[in-house]
C-alpha cells in the first residue's frame, strides 16, 4: 500500500545527461498542483547492474521509472525486470525514435548523448563568436593570449570577417591591425609564431579596396587611406612584425574568404 505521507518518486533514468526525461517528467508533473513529486536523475547508465538498483529503490518506495535509454538492450533489459517486479515505467524517447524510423526508413545510430553533444557544438559556436567581436580590429591585447588564432596585418585584409567565418568552425580568433604609427601589442611576441596568422596583400589590390571603401563612405578616394606610397608603407612594416615574430603568412590578394579561412583551418589541423 503507497504511502501517502510520502511524496510521489519518480526516477528519471538516462544513458546520458537525462535532462530531457527530468522536464518531461517535470512538465507532467506541473499539471498536478500540490502533490510535490520527487524526481530522481539517474544519469549516464550503461550497465544491467545500475538498472537492478534503480529498479530495487523504485520498488522500496512505490516510484515510477521514466527513462530515456537509447541501446536496445539496455532499455528492453530495465522494461522486462521492471515488469518482473512489478515497478511501472514510462519509455519517454523509445515510441518517438520508431515513429522517427518509420517516415524516415532509416536506422537509428543508438548513440547515447547526441542532442548533448549538439547542443555542446552550438555553444562552443555562439562563444567564439563572442569572442571574435569582442577581440575584433586590437580592442583588447588579452584576447591575443586567449585566442587560438590571431590574425594579423593592415587594414583591409579581411581580418574581421576571415574572424568571424572561422568561429563558425569553432576558432576563437582575435585580429589585431598593423599600423606603422601604432607599437604591436607585447603579447604577439609572447604567444607561439604558430597561433598567429599573417595577412599580406598586392599594394595595387589594396589601393582599389581602400577606394571602393572611401567611396562607399562619401569620401574622395585621393585620401591618404588610399594613397599608394601610404600603403606600400604600411605593408612594408606589418611585412617587418611578420618577420619578427617568424608567422605563417597568406597572400589574400586574390581570395575569398571562403578560400582564405580554409587554407587556415587546413594550417591549424596539421599543427
Amino acid at each position: 500500500m503507497v504511502d501517502f505521507n510520502q511524496r510521489p518518486v519518480v526516477y528519471v533514468v538516462s544513458d546520458s545527461v537525462g535532462e530531457t526525461a527530468e522536464l518531461v517528467v517535470k512538465a507532467a508533473a506541473s499539471q498536478y498542483s500540490g502533490t510535490g513529486v520527487e524526481v530522481r536523475r539517474i544519469p549516464y547508465v550503461e550497465d544491467k547492474q545500475t538498472i537492478d538498483e534503480v529498479i530495487l529503490l523504485a520498488r522500496q518506495v512505490k516510484a515510477i521509472i521514466a527513462f530515456t535509454l537509447v541501446v536496445p538492450e539496455i532499455r528492453n533489459y530495465l522494461t522486462e525486470k521492471a515488469k518482473e517486479a512489478n515497478v511501472e515505467t514510462v519509455d519517454i524517447i523509445g515510441p518517438m525514435m520508431d515513429k522517427i524510423g518509420s517516415i524516415t526508413n532509416a536506422a537509428p545510430r543508438y548513440e547515447p548523448g547526441l542532442v548533448y553533444r549538439l547542443d555542446e557544438d552550438y555553444f562552443r559556436k555562439v562563444e567564439a563568436i563572442e569572442f571574435a567581436v569582442k577581440y575584433d580590429d586590437g580592442r583588447d591585447p588579452r584576447g591575443i593570449v586567449r585566442a587560438d588564432l590571431v590574425l594579423i596585418g593592415v587594414s583591409r585584409t579581411s581580418k574581421t570577417p576571415l574572424s568571424q567565418y572561422l568561429a563558425h568552425k569553432r576558432l576563437k580568433v582575435a585580429n589585431v591591425p598593423l599600423v606603422p604609427e601604432v607599437e604591436p601589442p607585447e603579447e604577439l611576441f609572447q604567444v607561439s609564431p604558430q597561433k598567429c596568422i599573417g595577412l599580406k596583400i598586392s599594394p595595387e589590390k589594396l589601393n582599389d579596396i581602400r577606394a571602393e571603401r572611401l567611396k562607399a563612405l562619401g569620401l574622395k578616394s585621393q585620401a591618404n587611406y588610399a594613397n599608394i606610397d601610404r600603403i606600400k608603407e604600411e605593408l612594408a612594416y606589418a611585412e617587418d612584425i611578420m618577420k619578427r615574430i617568424g608567422c605563417p603568412i597568406i597572400d589574400v590578394s586574390n581570395k575569398a574568404v571562403e578560400e582564405t579561412a580554409n587554407l587556415i583551418s587546413n594550417m591549424v589541423q596539421r599543427s
